[in-house]
């Protein structure tokens, strides 16, 4: 199988959890570098799917490697060739094909709970998931593309994952490990002490019972991450 791509844009939002699963399942991947200076590939052909993780910038900003990206995404989708999203991932997916990505209108960061709605494309990737604990880190939200179905939304934010066809856009984070996490609190420390919203959490709050939530968020990272690499070609 050709790897998988997945595309970084700063150091401290890896893979994470994702990583540990393609290696479980030994799906080969590639790590592709955009803090470090590395151009997006000119297109598709070397790689099985594309997977894009999160990052502080807004797929708005004119950034060399955005277009690029948002080409990548497109090519793929016209071949049906997987495509999968974290947070600033899921709103370069939106913004790709269609969607628009603007402020939500509070910003989420810390635990809160996620609702899977009762129709059957939810269904087809969470199974009889209701609810869970899902990690937040994001100020902007996506609207869905044209074809795409809401899976998943919270009290602050209506959209936090859509699927189109054989690929998964989300806005929150289903990938965190405990290392993650730790590294988030640290860096925004002085941003989350400042502020003072009940959709953002202290960072005692974040790191309370973090193993326990940590491993649970697998659980439920585990069962989309098996749906989505059933299409890898």
């Amino acid at each position: 199988m050709k790897p998988v791509a997945i595309f970084r844009h700063i150091p401290i939002e890896g893979p994470g959890y994702f990583a540990t699963f393609l290696d479980n399942n030994h799906i080969p991947w590639r790590l592709i570098k955009i803090d470090a200076g590395e151009k997006p590939p000119a297109c598709i052909d070397a790689f099985s799917g594309l997977v894009f993780m999160g990052g502080p910038m807004s797929v708005n900003d004119d950034l060399p490697w955005i277009d690029s990206s948002l080409t990548l995404i497109r090519q793929a989708a016209a071949v049906d060739m997987p495509v999968l999203g974290h947070c600033l991932g899921g709103q370069l997916m939106a913004k790709a094909l269609g969607g628009v990505i603007s402020a939500n209108p509070a910003k989420e960061m810390g635990w809160g709970e996620v609702t899977v709605p009762d129709h059957p494309i939810a269904r087809e990737w969470f199974g009889d998931l209701a609810t869970f604990n899902s990690f937040h880190w994001h100020g902007e939200a996506f609207s869905l593309p044209q074809g795409a179905t809401c899976i998943l939304s919270s009290q602050y934010c209506e959209n936090q994952a859509f699927a189109l066809d054989v690929h998964l856009g989300m806005q929150c984070h289903v990938e965190m490990t405990e290392r993650l996490v730790r590294d988030w609190c640290s860096v925004a420390a002085e941003e989350l002490a400042s502020i003072s919203e009940p959709s953002v959490q202290s960072m005692e709050e974040i790191e309370k019972d973090l193993p326990e939530r940590v491993a649970a968020l697998n659980m439920v990272a585990e069962r989309l991450y098996r749906k989505w690499i059933v299409h890898l070609k």
